[in-house]
């Protein structure tokens, strides 16, 4: 299973960057528009922010885009390396702060400050420990308006079915179910989670939640698309060529 120290192996050991995380988007056409065409409709009414927290950065290929909608952005990652190498390319942006943390504390995050707290692609591989850790830290973390978006695993639903490890090294002890009552144990509120098919049938989840005082009326819901992975060759075919013209991002 990828537990904390596997992760620690991987990404600031093994991992070696040389596409900066670009690698992962080749089979939606690149980053931009696998951002703009599958990531960002899921968020949009949640930026711009004022202040935007973003768990597990890696090499920046979504804080490139988070931190032109913010006022204040911090990003936490459990590599040096990649606190560097964020450190390095956005250092223009006098706004932005990047942390190195354990692979489990949001400490560097000041309580009740942040709008919005986002992951991509990085919580798909931590088990139910961390999972448990990041969810009750950023509900303290975020302010009574403000949300977290979070992508992560579902394997734990059919774990039976699945390979060991699981493809793409799926954290097998976390599921949409297990994330929901994680949430609730922690004084939080499911806003939406959205269970799909990554690559490959990989099952993976989409968790958008809030403190229990987040001010909407809506119901939670819970939704099973399993026609997501068919959104990475739509993108690919025909999104992915306007991200080719014009200036780049």
């Amino acid at each position: 299973m990828p537990d904390l120290q596997w992760n620690v192996e991987t990404w600031e050991e093994e991992h070696h960057w040389s596409n900066e995380g670009e690698e992962w988007s080749e089979l939606w056409g690149g980053a931009e528009p696998q951002w703009f065409s599958a990531i960002y409709p899921r968020i949009h009414r949640f930026l711009p922010a004022d202040a935007v927290l973003e768990i597990a950065t890696g090499y920046g290929r979504w804080t490139k885009y988070l931190i032109p909608q913010s006022a204040r952005y911090l990003g936490i990652d459990l590599s040096m390396n990649g606190i560097n190498h964020c450190k390095e390319i956005f250092s223009r942006f006098n706004h932005a702060s990047f942390v190195k943390n354990d692979g489990l504390s949001l400490a560097a995050a000041r309580d009740g400050e942040f709008d919005f707290v986002f992951s991509f692609e990085s919580l798909v591989h931590v088990e139910a420990d961390v999972m448990t850790s990041y969810i009750a830290q950023t509900l303290q973390k975020l302010r009574q308006t403000g949300v977290a978006f979070f992508h992560h695993s579902n394997a734990l639903e059919s774990a039976e079915l699945l390979p060991d490890p699981v493809p793409g090294f799926r954290a097998r002890s976390v599921s949409g179910e297990s994330v929901r009552k994680i949430i609730e144990t922690h004084g939080g509120r499911l806003l939406v989670q959205e269970l799909i098919n990554w690559i490959g049938d990989v099952p993976d989840c989409f968790t958008l939640f809030a403190r229990s005082d987040y001010p909407s009326g809506a119901e939670p819901a819970i939704l099973r698309n399993n026609e997501f992975y068919l959104e990475t060759s739509l993108i690919r075919e025909f999104h992915s060529y306007y991200s080719r013209v014009g200036p780049k991002r």
